[in-house]
């Protein structure tokens, strides 16, 4: 133990192999700059590697070889960064609109050596057209009708969004038919990942799309970033003003 850091867990090392001391150095990170420019919490700093490297880094069994992968509000690098470090194949772009959160993020990837990882500055909806890839992944960034809007048109046809959503998954999920349907998504639902490695499993939301993500044509895909907004205004009405606000929180 370092200054309330926990070591790295004997399961660490089953998902990072060789990478696990850029993994170690990354959590080391994350609890002194991290922590100093407010990406983490105090109170996180112990439980950095169960409750948000490892319970990360178990999504990676999901994507397919050589995938690319753009992280929708990193942050602080989750899940983008532990995926990186657990596939090496996979070519991650950390997409974050905060200036002081790229420059965090450009300071891990220098620091980690990481080749497959590529930071971008900027929103989503400013990106549709200029990022096109295989999977969307995305942690405590929307509500999920929110995020679909967001993601689903960076997806190239037959790509899959992976959204860590927590005990709040199943609710989401259902609250956010409409609005996937809306968007081009073919397939939906909860899976969790990484229950043998981690005891407690991460829930993910997977979502795939068919020939059109965002539920248009690809020369019209930048419009359907904004359709998850109109989706949303129409289910805040159906649920109410209170259920509204408790799920801006989230």
């Amino acid at each position: 133990m370092d200054e309330g850091r926990p070591a790295a867990p004997a399961k660490a090392r089953e998902i990072f192999g060789e990478n696990l001391p850029r993994a170690v150095r990354y959590t080391e990170l994350l609890a002194t700059v991290g922590m100093q420019r407010g990406l983490i919490g105090r109170r996180e700093v112990p439980q950095l590697w169960e409750r948000h490297v490892l319970n990360c880094a178990v999504i990676a069994e999901l994507l397919p070889a050589n995938a690319t992968l753009c992280d929708v509000g990193s942050g602080a690098g989750l899940p983008g960064i532990p995926v990186a470090l657990a596939r090496p194949d996979v070519s991650v772009t950390l997409l974050e609109p905060l200036l002081r959160r790229t420059f965090f993020l450009e300071e891990v990837v220098r620091e980690l050596g990481l080749e497959n990882v590529t930071v971008l500055r900027g929103r989503a909806e400013e990106v549709v057209g200029k990022v096109s890839v295989d999977v969307v992944t995305a942690r405590a960034v929307a509500p999920l009708y929110r995020l679909a809007g967001w993601g689903l048109p960076l997806l190239r046809p037959y790509g899959q969004m992976l959204a860590l959503k927590g005990d709040t998954a199943e609710q989401e999920l259902a609250d956010s038919r409409a609005a996937l349907g809306r968007l081009g998504a073919t397939e939906w639902s909860v899976i969790p990942v990484g229950e043998e490695t981690l005891g407690a499993p991460t829930q993910v939301v997977r979502v795939r799309v068919g020939e059109s993500p965002g539920g248009v044509r690809t020369t019209r895909r930048t419009k359907a970033a904004w359709a998850g907004r109109s989706v949303g205004r129409a289910i805040r009405s159906a649920h109410g003003s209170e259920r509204s606000d408790q799920a801006e929180g989230t």
